[in-house]
């Protein structure tokens, strides 16, 4: 069983080095989303149960890691680049899957419940603490497009680029034409273009 929400926001504090609105509506969100899928134990009995997709690279992703366990490494946690405050929570044994999104109301409704409180960060903390889960996020069950090499456990498969000569893991490789294997950099471009190759 989950901790209570006070201990995991400690919990998540720890993990994250500082405690935000990020962070309580991350932990918020780990624990109603593996409560809809009925996984009550995601750091124990049940974490090899658990998949968890964020859709943002801040806080709360580093908090539904702390409450969950879920972790890149492990390939738990999957992480799409949408911008958006959201995460999709699946029960590998299940099948059963929900989304839960940030609702952009819950900053007005943060403002109407506590107008007494000077910072604005503590109106969003104590609303994101205390509000219904309606209150503060879309909820919608969902199906998962979900393949055998995007699962946890050893590479499924494992290809070399024919350009770059660098390894490719689990199906993530490009057939060009002619049947050249390529990684997705060089197919499409990456995040980073090479000045020249360094000697350690």
């Amino acid at each position: 069983m989950l901790p209570p929400l006070d201990q995991l926001l400690s919990e998540c504090e720890t993990l994250h080095g500082h405690i935000c609105p990020g962070q309580v509506l991350g932990a918020r969100m780990a624990v109603t989303g593996c409560r809809l899928i009925g996984v009550s134990d995601p750091r124990g009995a049940d974490k090899k149960n658990l998949l968890v997709w964020v859709e943002i690279d801040r806080c709360m992703t580093d908090a539904i890691s702390a409450v969950t366990g879920v972790r890149l490494g492990r390939r738990s946690l999957k992480f799409f680049d949408y911008g958006k405050v959201a995460a999709t929570f699946l029960n590998l044994e299940t099948g059963t899957a929900v989304r839960l999104a940030a609702l952009e109301s819950s900053r007005a409704l943060a403002e109407r419940l506590y107008p007494n409180l000077e910072s604005k960060k503590e109106r969003q903390m104590r609303t994101y603490h205390s509000a219904s889960d309606n209150d503060v996020f879309k909820i919608e069950s969902v199906n998962v497009l979900l393949k055998d090499q995007d699962l946890p456990g050893r590479p499924r498969g494992r290809v070399s680029c024919s350009r770059c000569g660098e390894g490719i893991n689990d199906g993530r490789e490009v057939c060009a034409e002619g049947g050249e294997v390529l990684c997705r950099v060089c197919a499409f471009g990456g995040y980073y273009g090479t000045i020249r190759q360094v000697s350690p």
